[in-house]
């Protein structure tokens, strides 16, 4: 096992190795603790939806997260999990409904008024609609915030440029030759951790995961955790969806569970279980049969 480009452990007995185990040895810990939730603090109500409507989902979604709040969204496939983001953040248009960010009603119908809204989005499909693969890993973190840094309304701000790029791959561990490195030669975690950065560069009230860690490794993973878990301590509400139900269990402060388009029931992290989830998410007998 190799970890970061050096040697980590060796396995001679291949009956003592399974996933649990590789885990471990890639992280550096349990797989148990390899979510590393913890109980925290949370604020005001920060995001509120009210019988919102949008294509692919089926029945009006009312629900809210408050300020450090960590709400997972489950479902299988076709559950209405990734149209929801997608309307929220203008993607697609929200047909009906209302959504408040702190208190304010906000009208989003194209990814622009969301940002100013300060809510931010990393999309399910990173390499199709989160990235810009043929430019730089600076371009792409620097892209949405370079407006507010433009020198005399026409100059790009090349200093803070650089010196907001490397802030983030530092503090991020972002694995980069350098910032001036193709964002599409790296790998898909270093590629979301570029995301991250993009909206860390905004003045971030809600952020919307989509499949956050989707095709990404283990240990990255981990540290994506712990971003997310950085980003709720600071009063960020987190709205994240994911198909890996114990990861849902793992990082979220509660799942709302999704099926066929509608919110089917809410789970806390204290008592949450894949049972209780799955059985949730199921479609119903009556409903599979017709």
């Amino acid at each position: 096992v190799f970890k970061d480009g050096r040697f980590v452990r060796t396995f001679t007995d291949m009956q003592q190795v399974n996933h649990e185990v590789l885990v471990q040895a890639m992280v550096g810990r349990d797989i148990g603790d390899i979510y590393g939730w913890q109980p925290r603090e949370y604020g005001a109500e920060r995001l509120r939806l009210e019988q919102v409507q949008a294509p692919g989902v089926r029945t009006p979604i009312s629900l809210s997260v408050r300020s450090g709040e960590i709400v997972g969204l489950f479902g299988l496939v076709g559950a209405g999990r990734s149209e929801l983001m997608k309307g929220l953040f203008g993607g697609t248009r929200i047909t009906g409904g209302q959504v408040w960010i702190d208190g304010e009603p906000v009208n989003i119908t194209k990814p622009a008024q969301a940002i100013s809204a300060g809510m931010m989005l990393c999309p399910e499909d990173r390499k199709a609609e989160g990235i810009i693969p043929v430019h730089s890993v600076r371009d792409n973190i620097n892209i949405s915030a370079r407006r507010k840094h433009i020198l005399g309304g026409c100059v790009i701000n090349n200093r803070w440029e650089v010196q907001n790029a490397e802030h983030h791959i530092q503090s991020l561990n972002i694995k980069t030759p350098g910032a001036e490195q193709l964002i599409m030669n790296l790998s898909g975690g270093n590629q979301q951790k570029a995301i991250l950065g993009r909206w860390l560069s905004e003045e971030m009230k809600v952020i919307l995961l989509d499949e956050p860690t989707r095709g990404i490794d283990v240990g990255a993973k981990h540290e994506i955790y712990n971003v997310i878990y950085a980003l709720a301590a600071s009063g960020v509400a987190v709205l994240f969806a994911s198909s890996d139900l114990p990861e849902v269990i793992g990082v979220a402060d509660r799942i709302v569970v999704m099926r066929e388009g509608e919110i089917a029931g809410e789970l806390l992290h204290e008592n949450a279980n894949e049972q209780q989830a799955l059985s949730l998410a199921m479609p119903k007998v009556s409903q599979a049969v017709a």
